[in-house]
């Protein structure tokens, strides 16, 4: 029996996101949506219900990081600016790969890559995606608002100024 070997963050090779990495961005995305769907109770969250056509239409007007490890795309971090505010979209990691680095290593970069051109960085998550809410903590986002809404119990947004604007105060 021949196991596939063990991935090195290290290893990760980074890269803009562009329309046509729609199809394999869409298949990993509802992969690792799911069991976001299963904490909620609901099978039709955005991200397991955006169509082809809706994220291409996306990835023409985001700005997107993909990391892949042998030919295979294993993240995608990705948002939006909009004045100064970054809004960070969807980061999406594969579920057989969680907890090695590469959400980390995407935030990171994302981050980097935008910081220059904005003052404050902002996303929301539901409040029952405990390990995405202690990621972004670390990363240093802070709560500043709560909204009650169906079926997620509560959507909590959160932001963090940009390190180029922290440091130019």
């Amino acid at each position: 029996m021949c196991f596939p070997r063990r991935m090195d963050v290290d290893e990760l090779e980074l890269a803009p996101t562009t329309p046509e990495d729609a199809g394999e961005l869409l298949t990993l995305q509802r992969a690792a949506f799911v069991t976001e769907a299963q904490v909620y109770g609901d099978p039709n969250l955005p991200a397991l219900v955006q169509t082809l056509a809706d994220l291409e239409r996306e990835l023409t007007t985001s700005i997107g990081i993909k990391a892949t490890w042998d030919h295979r795309m294993v993240g995608v971090i990705r948002g939006r600016i909009e004045g100064q505010t970054c809004y960070v979209g969807r980061l999406v990691v594969a579920p057989d790969l969680h907890s090695r680095g590469i959400g980390t290593r995407l935030m990171s970069a994302f981050e980097a890559q935008v910081a220059v051109d904005v003052a404050r960085f902002e996303l929301f998550i539901g409040s029952l995606s405990l390990g995405n809410l202690r990621l972004y903590e670390r990363f240093g986002y802070r709560e500043f608002r709560r909204e009650r809404t169906r079926p997620y119990g509560e959507l909590i947004f959160m932001e963090k100024p940009s390190p180029a604007a922290a440091s130019s105060m």
